[in-house]
């Protein structure tokens, strides 16, 4: 695999399959983890190009969740390497991870409660470096602190409003009804401003019209964002709506992958994840 690295940047590579090779968000090589000699995912291949929308599925304790800690620095690979946009993250820290362009929402809702909803937003955004304050702006609250603070108001005003949510910008996010607290935490992953977003479960504990919501909501991010988005999720309506290509993990490996009515047709798809 380490071949492909080298041939993108080959000047006697014809330009279509150069952009084809530079259209690759991310890609992940024999990517896996052991915890104390057990496998939790090993060889995981994962290819996916800008502005898919990508679903990993597969049954409880397959090894989905771990692959997007591996992909966030949560854990570090046993093996196997991870590239987003071609640059090898394998082992970044978490931080690092986000600032490379990684942001992610969790399957159980983890927002900032006691907090309302736009300072959510206002926390992302304090990390993008065009908000960034010195010491000495901060502390003497020169007039370059107000400046960038307008700024950031600004930006989190309209991620909100994109998300209608602008009417309880002012309000806790613990007072938001479910729906839109999923909103609120994919508004939030947003506001860093990633290339590529994971989404876990986003689906989880929606009613039918919350998720037929969210899943207008995730093709909408996608297009008004840019960006490419890689899900988990147990919803086949949600992820046979939206996914353009999915993986099947079973027991920690791909069992399968390809287009979604492909792979959802294959037998051992039906046997391992289905019932069948």
């Amino acid at each position: 695999m380490e071949e492909t690295d080298i041939t993108l940047n080959d000047p006697s590579l014809p330009d279509d399959e150069k952009a084809i090779g530079n259209d690759i968000v991310l890609r992940t090589e024999n990517l896996g983890i052991s915890f104390g000699g057990l496998k939790a995912a090993s060889d995981v291949n994962l290819t996916i190009y800008k502005g898919q929308l990508y679903g990993l599925i597969g049954p409880n304790g397959a090894g989905k969740t771990t692959i997007f800690n591996l992909l966030t620095g949560v854990y570090k690979p046993t093996f196997g390497r991870f590239y987003l946009c071609g640059e090898d993250l394998t082992g970044f820290s978490q931080m690092a991870i986000n600032r490379k362009g990684v942001a992610r929402t969790f399957q159980n809702i983890r927002l900032f409660n006691n907090m309302s909803v736009i300072k959510n937003v206002l926390v992302s955004l304090s990390h993008l470096p065009e908000y960034k304050n010195t010491f000495f702006d901060a502390v003497f609250r020169t007039p370059r602190h107000y400046k960038v603070e307008k700024a950031m108001r600004h930006r989190a005003k309209e991620i909100l409003e994109i998300f209608g949510l602008l009417e309880e910008r002012n309000g806790l996010a613990s007072n938001l009804p479910y729906g839109k607290q999923r909103k609120l935490e994919i508004a939030r992953a947003l506001a860093s401003n990633p290339k590529l977003l994971l989404l876990d479960e986003p689906a989880a504990g929606m009613n039918p019209q919350e998720t037929e919501e969210l899943m207008e909501t995730i093709r909408f991010v996608r297009d008004k964002f840019d960006v490419t988005i890689l899900l988990i999720e147990h919803d086949m309506k949600l992820v046979s709506g939206i996914c353009e290509e999915i993986t099947v993990l079973n027991f920690g490996q791909v069992l399968a992958q390809g287009q979604v009515k492909d792979v959802l047709a294959d037998p051992e798809v039906i046997k391992a994840y289905l019932g069948g």
